[in-house]
């Protein structure tokens, strides 16, 4: 029986075609096929931020969840993967990829094994990944793999790329394959901090059925 699997693709790419959603769907591509050999389906969602700009702004400023925007974030929610590609402007991630991230329910990711990947025009930026982006998922709680990609222009011709994509494909598998998002939330859930309103759920509330709490509410 074949086992069915979400990988969400997150894309910040600007441009048509885009070099960024390139990348993300060639390790997409790549990971659905080391699942199969598995015996796990995926099936790959795309999110393409540039679409979802004017709402992502409205996010932050107004804290406006536009329809959307709030399609992308349960696609989030209910993916067993992410794969998280963003171009690279001035040594640093596009705003709009931090944006969106920087919108979500901070318990939204946790434990969800993600597959980084930037692109950018030179060589000079290549640290950003673990510069910058293991430093994001890590507060939202992710477990990042450890092979990140990174491509500039003289890697799409050479057979480099080609072997991170599938190194870091492969470990994104193990992890899928393994259930660690599921075990890590099934079991681990409530050892987490959440913060008041998030999706930490029933974690939050309050235990009426405690000695101080009786007597607080005149009960013995």
């Amino acid at each position: 029986m074949t086992t069915i699997k979400t990988l969400a693709v997150v894309t910040a790419g600007t441009s048509d075609p885009s070099t960024t959603t390139m990348l993300a769907s060639q390790a997409a591509g790549r990971v659905a096929v080391l699942a199969a050999e598995q015996g796990v389906e995926i099936q790959t969602r795309m999110i393409d931020l540039r679409a979802l700009a004017n709402d992502i702004t409205s996010a932050l400023v107004a804290q406006h969840i536009s329809p959307d925007l709030q399609n992308a974030i349960d696609v989030l929610r209910d993916a067993d993967a992410v794969i998280a590609s963003t171009p690279v402007y001035k040594a640093g991630a596009s705003g709009l990829f931090t944006a969106f991230f920087q919108v979500l329910d901070n318990d939204l990711l946790i434990g969800t094994p993600v597959l980084l990947a930037a692109t950018a025009g030179s060589d000079r930026h290549a640290l950003v990944i673990d510069d910058q982006l293991r430093g994001l998922f890590a507060y939202l709680r992710t477990i990042t793999v450890p092979t990140s990609l990174f491509a500039s222009p003289d890697d799409w011709n050479g057979s480099d790329l080609s072997k991170r994509v599938d190194r870091a494909a492969t470990e994104l598998v193990v992890l899928v394959v393994a259930g660690f998002r599921s075990t890590v939330r099934d079991d681990a859930w409530g050892a987490y901090q959440h913060s008041y309103g998030s999706a930490g759920g029933s974690e939050l509330g309050i235990d009426l059925d405690t000695e101080l709490m009786r007597m607080a509410t005149g009960g013995r």
